[in-house]
């Protein structure tokens, strides 16, 4: 499955890991090593994340229920507890470095496909 900005056009991520069941959205990324560059995992449902037992740092989109972005987070390091966004519905962390290099920004809309 991948992700894509509908705005754009641009394929965010060739694979999306769901994150749906109360352990995986608890385990989320942690004691990972990386995170691939073309990968990432959308946590559902989630209002926020953290990054406690990470090693690494991710960018953090913030979806509604209709997929559209209400928050946006960059390089969010390690050890770190993530935004808590109104009208968060589920989350998609990606590689560091994603948000910006794709100009994805706050009020566009992404695909799951």
């Amino acid at each position: 499955m991948k992700l894509v900005n509908l705005n754009t056009g641009e394929i965010l991520a060739e694979q999306v890991t769901e994150a749906r069941t109360f352990v995986r959205r608890l385990k989320g990324l942690m004691f990972t090593k990386a995170l691939p560059q073309a990968a990432c995992l959308h946590i559902e449902p989630c209002r926020s994340i953290h990054t406690f037992f990470m090693n690494y740092a991710i960018d953090v989109l913030h979806l509604d229920r209709n997929h559209t972005i209400v928050g946006i987070e960059s390089r969010v390091v390690p050890g770190r507890i993530g935004a808590n966004i109104k009208n968060t519905a589920s989350v998609v962390e990606l590689p560091a470095g994603s948000i910006a290099q794709t100009r994805t920004q706050i009020g566009q809309a992404v695909q799951f496909q």
